[in-house]
């Protein structure tokens, strides 16, 4: 007699795709829904590694995306942040060709939707590209980051500064206590800011994954640590469940040596959930598969959906699976897979049960048909979580 098997919740339907294949790596970069719903992507990257201007708008009502007004300046690992005001802020990133060190942009812009058009917003302190920015208290706090350390290397930035929509400037605060970069940042439901992990240049090509983790106060206006993570984490994703007292931690890179001493050869399959009323990190159960660069999206306020990722972003093919956590019981629950496997792809909850995914990588390295290029989709689908088993 066969195992039983799991019946797969929720379903995936192809929708209209993008004006034209892009990539978006970064943890801060991916799309927003504007007011009226639609949502908005911006920038990304080529399969050669070069920035794009290019930006789309998504109707949920007629199912297909259609081109908006393009970025002043192409940028890559940039950070995309929906204001109060129903316009959009597009901070720093890279500029240009794939090369290295490449100099952060310290540019900004702010996107109408009214008119779908770009105008210049005052400059960042500080150019810098994989940093996180959030909406606080209606300031957009930007933090960390990478910048030139010398014409061969690069380093990680412990700065912060806050943007006020209301007179466009920049103000800096409070420097975190670890330099950082690629790390997500989440508001927790009192009102704080907290940054898990990332990475920190240790020599060309190599990054030290950080389990360190800390707290921004919007009072204060400064930083201070909080509970580490069980596992150093990098290319993972942080999630808000249950309004912000809660934050669920998923996948990242290899390689890493779990706390039980073993040693993880592929991508993460481990979870951690912190926890606002004790400032510390508690495993969960791990996921069924390890994987990084995916997205995790809530599903209301107590599930999580994760989807797609790789093991190894420079020789793979993206994953089309999909899991979902359940807050209340701790457990994975399978979900539809994608029609695309991708990594580095769009992901926004259109509602409490709908996710939009666009683009991404498919294949890269020695999976590619050149090895030089990565491939990717300008496919997008849609996740119904209401939509059935299967």
């Amino acid at each position: 007699m066969s195992a039983p098997t799991l019946a797969a919740t929720g379903r995936w339907s192809v929708t209209g795709p993008l004006p034209s294949p892009g990539a978006w790596a970064g943890q801060h970069d991916g799309p927003v829904v504007l007011e009226g719903g639609k949502v908005l992507v911006a920038g990304g990257a080529d399969g050669t590694g070069a920035a794009l201007d290019r930006a789309a708008l998504y109707d949920p009502a007629t199912k297909k995306w259609a081109a908006t007004g393009a970025l002043a300046t192409g940028r890559r690992l940039h950070t995309v942040t929906l204001l109060d005001t129903g316009k959009v802020l597009v901070a720093g990133g890279v500029g240009g060709a794939a090369a290295f060190p490449a100099p952060g942009l310290a540019s900004a812009e702010l996107y109408n939707p009214t008119t779908g058009a770009w105008t210049p917003a005052r400059p960042m302190r500080t150019g810098r590209w994989g940093h996180s920015a959030v909406l606080v208290g209606g300031k957009v706090l930007v933090a960390g980051g990478t910048t030139t350390r010398s014409a061969q290397s690069v380093r990680a930035l412990r700065s912060a500064e806050l943007y006020d929509p209301e007179t466009g400037e920049w103000t800096e605060v409070g420097a975190m206590t670890d330099a950082r970069s690629g790390h997500p940042a989440v508001v927790l439901q009192d009102g704080r800011v907290l940054v898990v992990g990332g990475t920190a240049p240790v020599a060309r090509d190599v990054d030290a994954a950080l389990a360190f983790c800390e707290l921004y106060n919007p009072t204060s206006k400064d930083w201070t640590p909080t509970g580490d993570l069980r596992a150093p984490r990098s290319r993972h994703r942080a999630t808000v469940l249950n309004g912000g007292r809660e934050v669920l931690v998923t996948g990242g890179s290899a390689p890493g040596a779990g706390d039980d001493g073993t040693f993880d050869p592929v991508s993460r399959a481990g979870a951690e959930l912190y926890r606002q009323s004790t400032g510390g990190w508690t495993a969960v159960n791990d996921m069924p598969g390890g994987r990084c660069l995916h997205r995790a999206v809530p599903l209301g306020t107590g599930q999580a959906l994760v989807v797609g990722g790789t093991d190894d972003p420079r020789h793979d093919a993206g994953y089309q699976s999909a899991i979902i956590f359940d807050a209340a019981t701790g457990r994975w629950l399978p979900a539809g897979g994608l029609a695309t496997g991708r990594w580095a792809f769009a992901a926004v909850p259109l509602s409490a049960s709908t996710v939009l995914v666009a683009g991404g990588v498919v294949r890269s390295g020695v999976a590619a048909a050149d090895p030089a290029v990565e491939e990717l989709t300008a496919s997008a689908e849609v996740f119904d979580a209401a939509g059935g088993t299967s």
